[in-house]
Order: C-alpha cells, then sequence, then structure tokens
C-alpha cells in the first residue's frame, strides 16, 4: 500500500483492539535503542496504552492505510500530560485555553510504518485543532525516541523528568513546548 492511501481521522471506541494492540507494537519496535527490554514492558504495563478521555473528547486521530490503523496520537484540554487509561485514578480536569497549553498526547506509529510523515500528519491535526479551540500554546512529554521527531515540530526541552514507574523501573521523559503558531 502507498502513502497516499494514508487516512487521518478522529478514533471511536471500535478502533481500541487495534490500538491495545498498536501501541505495544509501537513501543516495543522503536525504543530498544533508548530503553531497556524492563523499562519497555514496565511501561507499556503501567503507562502506555489508550486514554479513552481523548476519544470521548472527540480529539484522539488515527492514520489508517485501508481498513489497518497503522499510527495513533491526539491532543488534550484536560490536565493529563501522559499516559493511558491504566494509570487513571482521578478525574481529569479541562484546562485554560487562555492561560495554559493544550497536551500533545499518546503518538504511536507501527515500526513497519514509521518514518513516513505519519507523525506530521498527525501533529498538523493536533495542532490545526488545539488551534481551532483557542490554544496558544502545546505541551507534552516525550519518550526519547520521540524528543528527535518533536524537536523537529518546533518544541523545546523544558525538563528532563523520571518517571517512576510501579515496578521499580525509571523511565526518562522530556517534557518539551511550543507555541500553537510556529509552522
Amino acid at each position: 500500500m502507498t502513502d497516499d492511501a494514508l487516512r487521518v481521522r478522529l478514533a471511536t471506541e471500535a478502533d481500541l483492539p487495534a490500538l491495545h494492540r498498536l501501541i505495544p507494537r509501537s513501543v516495543r519496535g522503536l525504543s530498544r535503542a533508548y530503553y531497556s527490554d524492563a523499562q519497555i514492558e514496565g511501561a507499556i504495563r503501567h503507562v502506555f496504552g489508550p486514554d479513552t478521555q481523548l476519544i470521548a473528547d472527540g480529539t484522539y486521530f488515527v492514520v489508517t492505510a485501508g481498513d489497518e490503523i497503522v499510527a495513533c496520537g491526539g491532543w488534550s484540554r484536560r490536565r493529563t500530560l501522559y499516559g493511558g487509561d491504566q494509570m487513571k485514578g482521578e478525574a481529569d480536569p479541562l484546562v485554560d485555553p487562555a492561560s495554559e497549553p493544550a497536551r500533545i498526547r499518546a503518538f504511536f506509529v507501527d515500526p513497519d510504518w514509521s518514518r513516513r510523515g505519519i507523525g506530521s500528519r498527525l501533529m498538523d491535526a493536533c495542532v490545526d485543532a488545539a488551534r481551532a479551540a483557542g490554544f496558544r500554546t502545546l505541551e507534552l512529554a516525550a519518550t526519547l525516541p520521540g524528543e528527535p521527531l518533536y524537536r523537529t515540530f518546533g518544541f523545546r526541552e523544558l525538563e528532563r523528568v523520571e518517571a517512576r514507574l510501579p515496578d521499580g523501573n525509571v523511565l526518562p521523559i522530556v517534557r518539551m513546548a511550543r507555541a500553537v503558531e510556529v509552522e
């Protein structure tokens, strides 16, 4: 299938089984040079997974090649910076677009489809939607393999963080931000 056949659309609840397969595949396939096997498996178990609130809010996208979901990613008007449903324990309040950033969330690409501009398509959809919702800045928590990609989108490092996982592993991530207007 050609890259021309790729389509970006909003995710639905019906996409959840495919997302549960895609996310671990993406993390395992694209993170090996950056994280240990224990960090990868811990992150899949405790951090990375679908956030159904994003789907319910209409702020999460999938990229399809024919009937296959090959990537996903979104943005949020809620406080949570990263993590799937397995990390949630309390309400996720809305943020004020006039004074707080939208969150770029949960970008995952099938390793067989990486380096084809899919991340750019997802980012464009997210930036356009966040801009339309009145946000002026964006923030995200990048994994180490994602950091170079986000830099190409104009994000700058705010801080490096070591996220402690319940299994004792530490997952280094990079908090990053940029203005919505950056093209």
